[in-house]
């Protein structure tokens, strides 16, 4: 009993865990820092916060729910931090927690009157855990020890930007893992690699246009990437579309509803071996910016990455 519970668990977990080694974002470009420590808002004064949600795959039980608290606090002139706490859970009626939390420091140095080049390099703690107490498993040997696990987590990444313009490349977990069950090995994560970029130019009046692209490589497996255009109209609304390589259509859309206060929609369709058993995918953010310093009146126009 105890030998093909775990060989059933390895397989599920191993399905997941190479198919999608970190939580993955329709709305990144809300809290890039996730992506790149080196991310850098460029707005002394201003501390930009959020709360986002992901229901990945509905219809399917036990599919991957998402959620993420985290800030960006300009310190100076040179030094941003980031604080990123995310937990993300797989499966059903044995259930698998991850738990992230993640401080970035970037230090920003400016290479001309227009660009700026930032470095990053983020510190944080990975716990996994495997809770079969509320399955007919609970009291299974099996599960009795090595259930849960913590490690170090360190990444690092450059990131080059201007007002209309950004650029960077990194790797937010430069150190691959294993967790083990009783010596079987269920999880791998292994060292991941990005590129983002976008561009910013006004279409008409009154409407802005981001054409971005995000590369994503996990060592030992295929290139895949994400690019979306998003709008900005009247510097209020946003509306956007975006394709995840093999994976999904997705749709985007925000509403500001103060010059503080934000809200973001995403639901992917998906196009993968998966778009027969599942209804596609939820993605909620809310954003608020503490004007601490009361710099609002310098900030006119809505930051759009």
């Amino acid at each position: 009993m105890k030998l093909n519970l775990i060989f059933i668990i390895t397989i599920v977990f191993c399905s997941v865990t190479f198919a999608q080694q970190e939580p993955q974002y329709s709305q990144y470009m809300y809290n890039m820092s996730t992506v790149n420590p080196a991310y850098a808002t460029g707005q002394r004064g201003l501390i930009s916060t959020g709360l986002l949600y992901r229901q990945q795959w509905t219809g399917i039980e036990g599919g991957p729910r998402t959620a993420n608290v985290f800030g960006n606090i300009p310190v100076s002139e040179n030094i941003e931090l980031s604080v990123n706490y995310i937990n993300d859970r797989i499966g059903d009626a044995i259930p698998v927690n991850n738990d992230y939390f993640n401080i970035d420091f970037a230090y920003v140095t400016r290479i001309s009157d227009r660009a700026r080049l930032s470095y990053g390099l983020k510190a944080g703690i990975n716990s996994f855990k495997i809770d079969p107490s509320g399955s007919n498993v609970a009291n299974d040997p099996a599960f009795s020890d090595n259930t849960a696990t913590t490690q170090l987590n360190i990444g690092a990444g450059v990131y080059l930007f201007t007002s209309n313009f950004y650029a960077g490349v990194s790797s937010p977990n430069l150190l691959p893992s294993d967790v083990d069950l009783d010596g079987i090995g269920v999880s791998e994560a292994k060292t991941h690699l990005y590129g983002i970029a976008g561009y910013v130019f006004d279409f008409i009046d009154e409407v802005r246009l981001k054409p971005s692209v995000a590369l994503k490589q996990v060592i030992d497996s295929p290139l895949t990437f994400d690019v979306s255009l998003n709008s900005l109209i009247y510097d209020k609304f946003e509306l956007g579309v975006s394709y995840r390589y093999t994976d999904s259509f997705i749709a985007l859309a925000g509403f500001s509803i103060t010059q503080s206060l934000k809200v973001g929609y995403s639901y992917d369709f998906s196009v993968s071996d998966l778009s027969g058993y599942n209804n596609g995918s939820h993605e909620i953010v809310l954003l608020y910016n503490f004007d601490l310093l009361k710099f609002g009146n310098k900030h006119t126009s809505p930051r759009f990455f």
